[in-house]
């Protein structure tokens, strides 16, 4: 596989704040003497190129969500402290940079497979198809995170021959990467209906695809559940109204044609087979515990308590010194007092045994349980209550199934043997006063359940998601310490860009210059 890790990618100068631009080629191969590769090879270094924002990693939860998504969404709570919602450019450059390396690695395979015959492209649809659908799953979340961001002309440095003054990439509206990723799931999806790949093929595709294993009924599943999670997310947009009903809508009714995850069977993530392999989350104790970054937030803790949510026990571990009680941390007092609760150990941890000490802990990308609560609120806005019911009940089955079942793979007992769960323990969850759909008299009060539990899902395992759905919604109704002291006293509505736009790729950023702050919303972002 070539070697070709362009850590700028899509400005060329990516990480490289200090150097000249004169600097610039001596720091990457001459394309022209890179070693042979295949489009097999390329595609499997592109899946694994990405990993540490899949598995759960050191550098995705410490250096990078510890800081912000995972407080901006409330799904820890944390010690207040002087300028918490801005984000450090040191993250956000790591961030930038480890995505375009990613977009680079995506480029050199299309790359590959453009320099094939048009039979060998044709045998090898399948590797183009499924390269572009994880490509857009993880591109998507950079849009969430930025808004408009250099895309489709980004990472040519190798297409271009090593030329960076032909490579620097031009900014595209969020919307418009939207519609064109939409426009091409929707192609895809149809096309996998019909793709006839042969068994020589499909043997070096079972082997290179450590996503799905091959499975061209699971890449249909992944494709058509990322096409509901977008259309969801631009579903109050009026721009995208009326296409998202439709396409929802079609999704929906006719899962024959276009199938969804709907059991956790199907879910699409990263599975752990070898913790002696580089595939292993062994980063994740380091990344979620290091710094108290794994404490407990009152307001998850307290409505999982106050209803006896099964999720509870296993999704968190009383501290150590709670008596078995599990207590949150109120984000409203003052960070001396939150201090010293988190040292005095009577705050609740993320379960140690569950996430950040199993080291088999799958990378999710689309799971059954958000699928069901993306179902829900389809329904719920058009008028069907009784399939909006059946689908948020089905999607609470399935979070507690997934969080369970993650546990039953752990290699860790830190946090002591798991009492299982059962249907009977589900049922009086959800017959609760806060889960029961019956109390909810309104819409709005409907919405504010299927928000609430997908909050408590997502946590900190799905943390860009989270973020994403918490300012979509502006649900749950979430409470923050006022940092006055600062120009930016509330969590931010999106990240800035990284120094390194503005010093090596000037003339596009400047196109863009207006709209980077924390302050502008993300166009599907209309509360």
């Amino acid at each position: 596989m070539k070697k070709i890790f362009l850590i700028l990618a899509m400005t060329l100068t990516l990480g490289m704040v200090s150097c000249e631009k004169s600097e610039f080629e001596k720091s990457y191969a001459d394309p022209s003497k890179i070693s042979q590769t295949t489009v097999e090879k390329q595609f499997a270094g592109f899946l694994n190129s990405n990993q540490i924002f899949v598995l759960p990693a050191y550098t995705n939860y410490f250096v990078v969500l510890r800081l912000t998504l995972n407080r901006y969404n409330q799904a820890v709570g944390w010690a207040n402290e002087v300028n918490q919602y801005t984000p450090g450019a040191g993250l956000i450059t790591d961030r930038w940079n480890n995505f375009y390396g990613f977009v680079a690695q995506f480029r050199e395979l299309e790359k590959v497979y453009a320099q094939l015959n048009t039979s060998d492209q044709n045998d090898r649809r399948i590797y183009k198809i499924a390269s572009t659908i994880y490509f857009y799953d993880h591109a998507q979340r950079v849009i969430d995170l930025h808004g408009d961001i250099p895309l489709l002309t980004a990472g040519m440095l190798s297409t271009n021959g090593g030329d960076y003054s032909k490579s620097f990439a031009k900014y595209d509206a969020a919307d418009a990467l939207y519609t064109k990723m939409l426009d091409d799931l929707k192609g895809f999806s149809d096309e996998l209906n019909t793709i006839t790949v042969s068994a020589g093929i499909l043997t070096g595709f079972k082997t290179q695809d450590i996503i799905n294993k091959g499975s061209i009924d699971l890449w249909k599943k992944y494709c058509n559940s990322m096409r509901l999670r977008m259309l969801t997310r631009v579903s109050d947009a009026t721009a995208f109204q009326a296409r998202a009903k439709a396409e929802i809508a079609e999704i929906l009714g006719n899962t024959a044609k276009y199938p969804v995850v709907a059991t956790n069977t199907d879910n699409i993530q990263l599975n752990v087979y070898d913790i002696s392999t580089s595939l292993n989350s062994k980063g994740f104790q380091t990344g979620l515990e290091d710094w108290n970054g794994n404490i407990a937030s009152k307001k998850m803790i307290d409505h999982m308590n106050a209803n006896a949510d099964p999720r509870l026990r296993a999704i968190f571990e009383p501290g150590i010194n709670a008596k078995g009680s599990y207590n949150g941390l109120d984000q409203m007092l003052d960070a001396s007092t939150q201090t010293a609760l988190i040292a005095g150990g009577t705050i609740a941890i993320y379960n140690r045994s569950t996430l950040s000490r199993n080291q088999f802990c799958p990378g999710p990308l689309i799971n059954a349980a958000e699928i069901s609560f993306m179902a829900a609120e389809f329904y719920l806005k058009n008028g069907n209550n009784t399939a909006a019911k059946a689908a948020y009940e089905a999607g609470i089955k399935q979070s507690t199934e997934y969080f369970y079942k993650i546990r039953s793979v752990s290699n860790d007992n830190t946090a002591g043997a798991l009492a299982p769960t059962n249907d009977a323990e589900i049922a009086k969850y959800i017959a609760g006063n806060g889960v029961n759909w019956a109390n909810a008299t309104t819409d709005a009060e409907r919405l504010s359940l299927i928000a609430t539990q997908k909050w408590i899902h997502y946590n900190v395992y799905q943390a860009y998601e989270n973020w994403a759905e918490t300012r979509r919604l502006d649900l749950p109704k979430l409470d923050f310490q006022v940092d006055n002291s600062n120009q930016q006293k509330l969590p931010p509505y999106r990240w800035v860009y990284p120094s390194s736009e503005i010093v090596y790729n000037t003339d596009n950023y400047n196109l863009v210059k207006a709209k980077d702050n924390l302050t502008t919303k993300l166009f599907w972002d209309v509360k």
